[in-house]
This record gives C-alpha cells, structure tokens and sequence, in this order.
C-alpha cells in the first residue's frame, strides 16, 4: 500500500494564485499517493467558488470552506487534523502564492526519511526565477531573530547542498506524522506571522532537527498572500507576537531582547513617521500595548 502526502494550502482571497499552485501540485512525480487540501478562512473573493467549480471533480483535491478567519496557523491546523484522520503520513505546509518544481516534493521526502526530520526547500522569487528568497534559514544566537540564508543573491548552485539549519519557514515545511506527533499542532495564538519561529524555536527544544534540501525548489510570488508587510495589521502581528514568541523562549536572554527589540521598533516609528505612514506607528504601538495586557490570537479592531 502506498504512503501518503497530504499538501496544505491556507487560501485567504487568493483567487489570483489558487490555480497556477494547484496545478504545479498535481504535476508533481511521487511514488507516494498524492492528496490536496485546501482550506479557505472565509474569503470573500469569489475563490472558494472557483475553486468548487473548477476541481471538485478531483477525488485528490478537497476543500475546507471555514467559517471565520483563523489565520494562518489555524487554517493549517484545520488541514493538519483533517489529513491525519485520512491517514497521512507526510504533510507539506505550502503556501498558496507558489508554484513547485514536479521533483520538489519527492526530493524533501527523500530527506525527511533519511534524516527524520523537519524539510524545507529552496525557494527562488517567482518573477526573479535566478534569484534566492530563502535557502534555508537560522536562528540569531542571542536574540533568536530569524534570517533567510542567501536571500537576494544570485543562485549559482552555491547552496545546492543539503545541510541542517535552525530555522523552517512557514511559506513551504515538509513535516511527518510522527514529528507532528511529538510537536503539536501550529500555535494558534498567533493568527499571523511568528508562527514558524515559535515552531522552529519548539523544534530545537525537542532536539528535532531542521533540514534544507537543495534540490527541491519553489517559487514564491512574495507577499502575495499577505499583500506585502506595509500594512498597519502586519505592523501589528510582527510587533506582538515576535514579543510573545521570544517571551516563551529566551529566558535568561530576554533582556537583551528587550533592549534590540526597543531600538528596532524605535527606528521603524521614526522612519515610518517621516513618510506620513502614522497608521503603521500606530498599529505598532497597538501591538506592545497588546502584548502588555496578554491579548493574542486575532486582532480587535
């Protein structure tokens, strides 16, 4: 009987990218049965319609239509319990602004099975095919802060090699069953942004490794689904959660946190002041003040 690989698509008003993802999916070479779930927070443009119409007839590809908007690690949990149920034994967090090489997929499950481990691969701009977004990533030393290894050069085959690395990104992560087993689901409390540094930061706690594998590659149309970072809710989430997230694991190394994390946000206010974006100040200024009363998950307006 053949194992199966179930690929996690959070949909959210992404009608523009939904169909060239799907497709890129379902021409993928695996010796693995091959399953789509894609599960839509409440979109309001039309795509959970289209999606119906034009694949419903495919018995691989199904769709949670949800009731609200539950952020990216909610609408990846729904998916990640729906797979499970059905028997996966390999899941892939994708995100739906990306087109996948047909190899990808069966290149990260090599590793996964080699190294049991979590996978992710490299990933190239979409309209910059040559160039690198992320090529595995790590986490700082002392304040945890993630970085895309490579990101913006030119991809020469320097970094075709397979290597651990400390940080996964959310936009593709290759998990097996067992891993998700030992690591629990996405934490919920974040609703958008953080999420792969909290589960990176888990991994490493547990002694679960973090693998890159070189010649699995994606294209990733960045910020499609986002809409780019210059929006005052991203402002927001990227200010509480990176303090909620480093509050849980730093420890003895808060402080330090505390006083970069100061400076950081003291020079994007200035920064953002002198463009006249006072909403972007403000939504930051709300992030701290929420982060101080213990408020998390989806934002209150």
């Amino acid at each position: 009987m053949k194992e199966t690989i179930y690929v996690i698509l959070v949909n959210y008003n992404g009608k523009a990218y939904n169909q060239k993802c799907l497709e890129s999916i379902l021409g993928s070479r695996v010796e693995e049965e091959l399953h789509v779930i894609i599960v839509d927070n409440a979109s309001t443009d039309g795509s959970v319609e289209e999606l119906r119409e034009q694949w419903s007839g495919r018995a691989e590809v199904q769709i949670l239509a949800l009731d609200d908007n539950y952020g990216f690690a909610g609408g990846n949990n729904e998916g990640i319990k729906l797979a499970l149920t059905q028997g996966a034994e390999y899941i892939l967090l994708l995100n739906n602004d990306t087109e996948i090489k047909a190899d990808a997929i069966e290149r990260m499950i090599e590793l996964q099975k080699s190294k049991g481990s979590i996978v992710v691969p490299k990933i190239l701009y979409a309209d910059q095919p040559d160039t690198i977004w992320c090529a595995g990533g790590e986490l700082s030393r002392f304040i945890r802060k993630s970085s895309h290894t490579g990101m913006d050069c030119r991809d020469r085959g320097q970094f075709d090699d397979n290597r651990r690395c400390t940080f996964a990104n959310g936009c593709c992560m290759l998990l097996g069953r067992e891993l998700i087993q030992k690591l629990g689901l996405m934490d919920e409390s974040f609703f958008l942004y953080y999420e792969d540094n909290e589960y990176s930061m888990r991994a490493g706690q547990e002694n679960v490794p973090i693998w890159y594998c070189g010649d699995a590659v994606v294209y990733h149309k960045v910020n499609g689904a986002t809409k780019g970072n210059e929006r005052p809710d991203n402002a927001y989430y990227i200010t509480r959660n990176w303090l909620i997230c480093n509050r849980r694991y730093l420890k003895k190394k808060l402080l330090l946190f505390y006083v970069y994390f100061f400076f950081n946000r003291l020079a994007w206010a200035v920064i953002w002041s002198a463009q006249g974006k006072w909403g972007m100040v403000k939504a930051m200024w709300k992030g701290i003040k929420d982060f101080r009363a213990g408020k998390a998950g989806k934002k209150n307006d």
